[in-house]
């Protein structure tokens, strides 16, 4: 069983020699991603992970892709997508230029969900999209563009239910077992690394993503990730959340409205 002081021990070395800070993340969900890395890695104890994190910088970069949570798909909850198609993106239209961010979205799906709606609605052309996360490795999968093949269906399910009428088929390339998609939805991107945790604003945006991600995080650290997306809204922008998360009882709450059928998508009123 990992000990808590090996736990700070982890953290605080990873902060201090790095500058990852994992330090207000949920303890037990991070707790249980390092448990399953000493395991998955077949670490004989604690001090020999300590010891490789030193000095291999290839498996620092291994460990934090492992340490952080890489789940996403294409039009992942499409009810809320097609909220965003209906709502959304008329608001977004009224504008000359589009400007969304999509923060800790992992390897990239969710960008191409929104570059495909924004296509479909004809505003791809006046639209950037800033695609952050902490991990390097899986940001580098957005500029490929390529998912794998056997998620083509799911995804394609998601597309239909969250009201595209195409044929999902039209925007990749089938290359053995992977789908690359098409370089014009992939242009209008810019793809970096930023933390959340210490970065700060970069620019101010129409839309900020942010799904599944704060439910790792403390109180502490989702009000000064919250406190962050404020900052990078203009005022009437839109916030949307994850399945799990909410504004309610947060630091900005009393600034937003929640759309009236309830998806997580709030906008900043005040």
């Amino acid at each position: 069983m990992l000990k808590d002081d090996e736990l700070y021990l982890l953290i605080s070395e990873l902060s201090e020699m790095y500058g990852y800070d994992f330090g207000n993340y949920a303890k037990a969900s991070f707790k249980r991603r390092v448990s399953r890395l000493l395991v998955n890695d077949r670490f004989s104890s604690f001090a020999e992970l300590i010891y490789k994190l030193r000095n291999d910088r290839d498996y620092l970069t291994h460990a934090v892709q492992e340490l952080t949570v890489n789940v996403t798909e294409m039009f992942r909850d499409p009810a809320l997508f097609k909220t965003i198609r209906e709502q959304v993106l008329p608001v977004l239209a009224t504008y000359p230029f589009i400007r969304i961010w999509h923060a800790g979205c992992s390897t990239g799906e969710e960008v191409y969900s929104m570059a495909i709606l924004l296509a479909e609605a004809n505003l791809l052309h006046r639209s950037l999209l800033y695609a952050t996360d902490l991990n390097p490795l899986v940001i580098e999968n957005i500029k490929k563009g390529m998912f794998p093949m056997s998620q083509m269906k799911t995804y394609s399910e998601n597309y239909i239910l969250s009201g595209g009428q195409k044929d999902f088929s039209m925007y990749y390339t089938a290359k053995y077992d992977w789908a690359k998609f098409d370089e014009n939805l992939k242009s209008k991107m810019i793809v970096a690394t930023h933390n959340l945790v210490s970065d700060r604003s970069f620019n101010e945006f129409q839309v900020v993503f942010c799904r599944n991600v704060l439910i790792y995080f403390d109180k502490t650290l989702q009000d000064k990730v919250l406190t962050l997306f404020d900052d990078s809204l203009e005022n009437l922008g839109f916030l949307v959340l994850g399945s799990k998360e909410n504004l309610r009882f947060s630091s900005i709450g009393a600034r937003y409205t929640q759309l009236e059928n309830k998806e997580k998508i709030w906008r900043k009123t005040k």
